[in-house]
């Protein structure tokens, strides 16, 4: 018996790839940050990360179930947005608050906009701003872990004048206050090695951010460890991995990543270095996430064989001879 030929339409290259086993991917590479958010600042970092993922949960669940939507909440998601809001938070934040932060992230920002993949910025984003304009002093309460060295237990490293004098190792390993998820440079690296690992993303757009801010730091500081401990330190790491990636809000072609990633790092240096805060990360995600039409646009990729039209010249005036 002869074999058939069967045709079937485009696309001919097919992915078996869903949006729970890239989600999972995403949850599995927290799980660092995650467990050592809990040897760093004790049972309470656990607690809010699990109170703020259920709250994500069940907003999703809730809002889909009164709209008659199908439920999008098995795809793990929401899970993914409960975790790293939590972990962009200190540890002594108010579980209340951390509620009110996962209604902003999954209500406001995600479901009112269509859901996944409708959303303008990335969810964990813009709550964590939300949370940062509406409870400053909530958000900056960090609870330093008992065995911080002196010259980081009054002060995030961000904030110490002479970075000179700071410890890269305690700065690796998370000894130090700040955002639970933000401390440790060795987990972050964890898992972004295993997003890359199991391509779940690109390594473009997290080592353009950081390269960027490195360049420009060491270039107005005059010092590459200024620059480094800079790069190490605050949200940057976190957010360049877990956050600027995102696949709604960042840009698919390769050109358009690295002026979103280069975009991001300048943005970042310089509410750091000119602005009044000493963290500028979520802003600059949030503008490069707002800017990503323009970033695919400009680095749009050419067709194979493409030329441009030439255009018509015009013709001379007085008519022709």
């Amino acid at each position: 018996m002869e074999d058939r030929l069967i045709v079937t339409a485009s696309p001919h290259i097919r992915e078996a790839t869903t949006t729970r086993g890239l989600m999972g991917n995403v949850v599995i590479a927290l799980l660092p940050a995650v467990l050592a958010a809990g040897l760093i600042f004790g049972v309470q970092a656990l607690v809010l990360v699990a109170v703020t993922t259920l709250a994500c949960v069940a907003f999703e669940y809730l809002y889909e179930m009164l709209l008659k939507k199908p439920n999008t909440a098995g795809d793990l998601s929401a899970v993914v947005t409960g975790i790293i809001l939590a972990l962009n938070m200190p540890v002594g934040m108010p579980l209340w608050i951390a509620v009110v932060g996962a209604f902003v992230a999954i209500i406001i920002t995600k479901q009112l906009f269509g859901g996944l993949g409708y959303n303008f910025a990335n969810p964990a984003l813009v709550g964590r701003i939300v949370l940062f304009l509406g409870f400053t002093s909530r958000m900056t309460a960090y609870v330093y872990p008992d065995m911080a060295v002196d010259a980081l237990a009054s002060a995030t490293p961000l904030a110490v004048a002479d970075k000179t004098s700071l410890n890269l190792l305690d700065i690796f390993l998370g000894f130090h206050g700040g955002m639970m998820g933000e401390v440790c440079v060795l987990a972050i690296l964890l898992g972004f090695a295993y997003l890359v690992a199991t391509r779940t993303i690109e390594a473009t757009v997290p080592v353009t951010i950081v390269a960027t801010v490195f360049v420009l730091t060491a270039l107005n500081t005059g010092s590459a460890y200024t620059a480094l401990v800079e790069c190490m330190s605050g949200g940057l790491l976190f957010g360049a991995v877990f956050m600027a990636t995102d696949y709604v809000t960042c840009p698919f072609t390769t050109k358009g990543k690295l002026f979103y990633g280069v975009f991001i790092g300048l943005i970042t240096f310089l509410i750091r270095h000119f602005g009044s805060m000493n963290e500028g990360m979520s802003y600059a995600i949030l503008l490069g996430n707002l800017m990503t039409p323009w970033f695919n646009a400009w680095g749009h990729q050419t067709p194979l064989g493409y030329k441009k039209p030439k255009k018509p010249k015009k013709a001379k005036k007085g008519g022709a001879e």
